[in-house]
């Protein structure tokens, strides 16, 4: 990987292929995703979905026959808030953070995702929502240019969900980082990004643009014929859906 991206593109990926024994999960993907954009990426369970966005955070190795360029500073928030439970709220939020000032960094991030006075706790006192938020300040004091969230708010409760959903909006649009949230959710992903892809057969099957000024309502016409337009790309037959509504 390395940073000597297209101008225009913040990241870029050119014949991903991944298989894991005889499964293709990846098969020759393609990627770009432009600076401070906001996408979502759909597809079934087994589909690739998690294996892209480790593979983009280095996390995975990348395969020698792929080109992948992403940008040097990348953070990761996932499903699980994955906090050191013998490290106070601040001191999870600076782990592995180089430089001086560690303490005010984290105080700082905290303080944007509203857990000022959480700063010294201890993550077992925490709920479901405030790890989640100590997760994304973790994520933000890094100052990424490129933030990827792996269905960080699947465990949470419907009202919890929808508090983090504007605060992760708030602080899209502070940040400006290059998102890209992996999920399941279908009204989670139309009411959060400005694109959707969906994943299938390890391929980019559909990419498709939000034109919808924010904040988006359910009610809204264009928002449930995208809705049922994504679910149909998902494989979900119309009856199901007409059900559903």
């Amino acid at each position: 990987m390395s940073d000597n991206r297209p101008l225009n593109r913040v990241v870029s990926v050119r014949g991903l292929t991944r298989r894991f024994g005889s499964n293709t999960v990846l098969n020759a993907l393609d990627l770009e995703l432009e600076p401070g954009s906001f996408t979502a990426l759909l597809g079934r369970s087994g589909s690739g979905k998690s294996t892209l966005l480790r593979t983009l955070a280095g996390l995975d190795p990348a395969p020698a026959d792929a080109e992948i360029r992403v940008p040097a500073s990348v953070a990761v928030a996932f499903q699980e808030p994955r906090l050191l439970p013998w490290k106070q709220v601040w001191q999870n939020v600076t782990i592995g953070l180089p430089g001086n000032g560690a303490r005010e960094r984290a105080e700082r991030a905290l303080a944007e995702v509203g857990l000022t006075r959480h700063a010294e706790a201890w993550p077992a006192t925490l709920s479901g929502g405030e790890a989640q938020r100590t997760a994304l300040a973790r994520a933000l004091v890094r100052e990424p240019r490129l933030l990827l969230l792996d269905e960080p708010f699947a465990a949470l409760d419907a009202l919890t969900r929808i508090r983090m959903h504007a605060l992760v909006l708030d602080l899209w649009r502070v940040h400006t980082p290059t998102t890209l949230i992996v999920t399941h959710d279908v009204d989670e992903a139309v009411l959060l990004a400005d694109r959707v892809l969906v994943l299938d057969a390890g391929r980019i099957a559909a990419d498709i643009p939000v034109e919808m000024p924010r904040p988006r309502s359910h009610g809204d016409a264009r928002f449930v014929a995208l809705r049922h337009r994504l679910l149909s790309e998902l494989g979900v037959e119309a009856e199901v859906i007409r059900e559903a509504a």
